[in-house]
């Protein structure tokens, strides 16, 4: 079938909706919500047999919906209404929530339901649950949606005028009362405004958005609820009525163009006044919220990286080579890279790199802070090293887990394992070295002149995962474990470390890796400080949230083909 996705960015769910219905054959062009006019283009271009609207903050045309069937996929239950259904949801505490799939009509949210699916409520934030839960019953909706317009057996439910409207959420609704709420309340109000627009509040008496909330188990005693006691990490604590939340990113409302930042480093002279309240990297799970943790189980390490939305700072990533040197001088055979739960990594930091006095200089810091990672990885030649995607990865992050001996990914992952959407950069993280070692040349050529996502499916049939597993996160964690675990009992895990042995040394003595650093820094120091500044105007672009002016290019199909069929004539 031809189908057009209308949505306002090619996010997450865009992505894997994309990547199922290319799966199932189906012909598909992107188009984003830009104006009405060029969404009826659109649709006259390619004369869809159908619309699909995942991600959208305005009404479809008129002339669209009535034109072509209009699919629109709503993150709430059937019968809620309105714009802010999973932020309600959560601040409510429902158990259960679910996604419906709805033909566009004049009434938002209020056409007739084509399938629905529903799913258990995480205590997560809103993000989290939209890029997990939501995102996978989105696409069981879609395509038992689907199932039934190609059968022509029509919607399951027809508008009904018993629907629930439920209005945008507003801040005095979102407003955390610091000194009467408890930790659990504290926790939802941030969770449900996550990701955005985040909760208006104030911290050292300067208004900001709060975001990124975990909690902290211990009751610090002797403070005042609200007051900011210690740092952690990137982030800093504040006393609730029975103990305390860490706050990771803040978004400054005194400051032009704030972007959203870790709290420590939005509140930089504020923070370091802080006593750090440091965390032991091998502490119990439950001790306490930190960004590196590493556990030890029967011959295997667990290295644990979760940071926020999968971006890497300089500073994370040194942390990160500092965790990895301590997992490397232990005893285990395997170490496991299980990265964030989100996320696995998505490569250097662009807001922190955005908010540096000089952009370029902090670019050039954190693509050699992150190349010392690549670097410890593909070193460490006493284990074998197994990069567990739980999460996406895209970017530097993607090349990153090639470092590792083995790759296996949850079956729900997306890649991205490009450069030039980020305005052309060319790349680091060793790609050079690491891809052809996985890919034929002509294989590698096209991934990197590839700008759209890769299933995890796909992935491993190109090479760049080794296994694909997992019925759901949970499973796939638990059978890492396991499969670790037999790795490194097995009677030849001390074969396999030695023939990774040999082979980095034939390699280094081909070529050192010193030299494909140097090469890869060569293009990188042209982004950074080059005549072409696509980098730091994608960077910006992408930080600020600007609105795209067009759809880009290898996205929408229907404009390529209109602009060959033009040159035809």
């Amino acid at each position: 079938m031809r189908i057009l996705i209308l949505t306002r960015s090619f996010n997450g769910l865009t992505q894997r909706l994309h990547l199922e219905l290319a799966a199932r054959g189906h012909e598909l062009s992107v188009e984003f919500d830009i104006a009405d006019a060029v969404t009826e283009e659109a649709v006259a271009l390619f004369r869809p047999a159908l619309v699909i609207a995942p991600f959208l903050r305005r009404a479809i045309p008129k002339r669209v919906w009535r034109q072509v069937p209009c699919f629109v996929v709503h993150p709430g239950v059937v019968g809620d209404r309105g714009p802010s259904a999973l932020d309600w949801a959560i601040a409510e505490d429902v158990g259960e929530w679910g996604v419906t799939v709805l033909q566009a009509i004049a009434e938002l949210d209020g056409g007739p339901v084509w399938a629905s699916e529903t799913f258990a409520m995480r205590p997560a934030p809103k993000s989290s649950l939209y890029r997990r839960e939501v995102t996978d019953a989105a696409v069981r909706a879609v395509l038992a949606a689907l199932q039934r317009f190609e059968a022509g057996a029509g919607p399951l439910l027809e508008p009904s005028p018993e629907g629930r409207w439920r209005p945008l959420m507003t801040q005095q609704q979102r407003r955390v009362d610091w000194q009467r709420d408890d930790t659990a309340a504290v926790l939802r109000k941030i969770r449900a405004a996550d990701g955005a627009p985040g909760v208006l509040d104030a911290l050292f008496g300067v208004p900001c958005h709060l975001f990124d909330a975990h909690a902290e188990p211990l009751p610090p005693a002797g403070h005042v609820p609200g007051d900011v006691i210690a740092r952690r990490d990137d982030a800093l604590l504040r006393v609730t009525t029975d103990g305390g939340v860490w706050i990771g990113r803040v978004r400054r409302a005194d400051v032009e163009r704030a972007i959203k930042l870790p709290a420590a480093l939005a509140f930089a002279d504020e923070a370091r006044a802080l006593p750090e309240w440091p965390l032991a990297i091998d502490a119990p799970a439950d001790a306490g919220w930190r960004e590196l943790r590493y556990e030890a189980r029967g011959g295997v390490g667990l290295l644990h990286f979760e940071f926020h939305n999968g971006a890497m700072s300089t500073r994370q990533c040194e942390r990160l080579a500092d965790a990895l040197r301590l997992a490397l001088a232990r005893p285990e055979r395997v170490l496991v890279l299980m990265g964030g739960e989100e996320f696995w990594s998505n490569g250097i930091h662009l807001n922190v790199i955005e908010a540096a006095d000089s952009p370029a200089d902090e670019s050039w810091r954190n693509i050699n802070a992150i190349d010392d990672v690549a670097r410890t990885l593909i070193e460490a030649t006493d284990k074998l090293v197994v990069a567990a995607l739980r999460g996406n990865a895209g970017a530097g992050g993607a090349f990153m887990a090639l470092a590792a001996d083995r790759i296996w990914a949850h079956r729900a992952v997306v890649l991205n394992p490009h450069y030039k959407n980020m305005g052309n950069l060319y790349g680091s993280e060793y790609w050079t070295y690491l891809l052809p070692r996985r890919l034929q040349p002509d294989s590698a050529a096209a991934v990197m002149r590839a700008r759209l996502p890769i299933s995890a499916s796909d992935a491993s049939r190109l090479g760049l995962v080794d296994d694909v597993f997992g019925d759901g996160r949970d499973d796939f964690a638990a059978q890492v474990r396991t499969r670790a675990r037999s790795l490194a009992e097995s009677p030849e895990i001390g074969d396999l470390i030695a023939a990774k042995r040999r082979r980095r040394r034939d390699d280094e003595a081909v070529k050192p890796l010193a030299a494909y650093r140097a090469d890869e820094l060569v293009q990188m120091q042209r982004n950074f400080y080059g005549f072409d500044t696509s980098y730091h105007v994608a960077r910006s672009n992408f930080v600020h949230h600007v609105a795209p002016s067009w759809t880009p290019r290898h996205l929408c199909v229907h404009r390529r083909i209109a602009q060959q069929q033009k040159g035809i004539r």
